[in-house]
């Protein structure tokens, strides 16, 4: 019965401390990568829980808010095993977090654009394939249909054993099934 409450409990989306993060990413000491809303971090909590903490910044207080509500209200609310899963978030007076599953292999942008970590034509086929099946996911299959606006390398994230994950719902829009021309 302990396992079954802990996987129903896993489904949630958790709200997470700032301090929680803090000690989960050593104080910020792993930077992985950083972009337009923020900076990732790798952090590790203490059931050995590996994670990805993407701490929003932006020119505004309305951009940040804007960042976090497309977030949260896009990937928080779906399961796919091609979509990059939300564990939870910080949301502090002056902190804003999301905390997303750790994908080994990083973006597939680093290995189409260096030839060092090249892959195989099979292997970026079944990556393609799993990219359109987390976007078909997406526009075909949600309650509410969800359109990413931008897809790019960049934001296909990559496991252990390269599976597709569609990530960074910044952009996103939720829009109703009936509406066929899309903004």
């Amino acid at each position: 019965m302990d396992n079954f409450l802990n996987e129903i409990e896993k489904e949630k989306v958790i709200r997470f401390t700032e301090q929680n993060l803090r000690i989960a990413t050593d104080n910020y000491s792993s930077l992985m990568g950083s972009g337009g809303f923020g900076k990732v971090y790798k952090g590790n909590f203490s059931d050995g829980t590996i994670v990805a903490v993407k701490v929003l910044h932006a020119l505004s207080e309305e951009r940040i808010e804007e960042q976090f509500m497309a977030e949260v209200g896009t990937v928080g609310k779906v399961h796919h095993f091609n979509l990059v899963r939300l564990y939870g978030f910080c949301l502090e007076r002056n902190f804003t977090a999301l905390v997303y599953e750790y994908m080994v292999n990083g973006s597939l942008d680093k290995f189409l654009f260096n030839s060092d970590k090249a892959i195989g034509f099979e292997k970026l086929y079944e990556i393609a394939v799993g990219t359109a099946k987390g976007i078909s996911y997406l526009h075909e299959e949600c309650q509410q249909r969800i359109i990413h606006y931008d897809i790019k390398p960049g934001n296909i994230l990559l496991d252990r054993i390269f599976n597709a994950k569609v990530a960074d719902f910044g952009l996103a829009k939720l829009c109703n099934r009936e509406i066929l021309i899309l903004p």
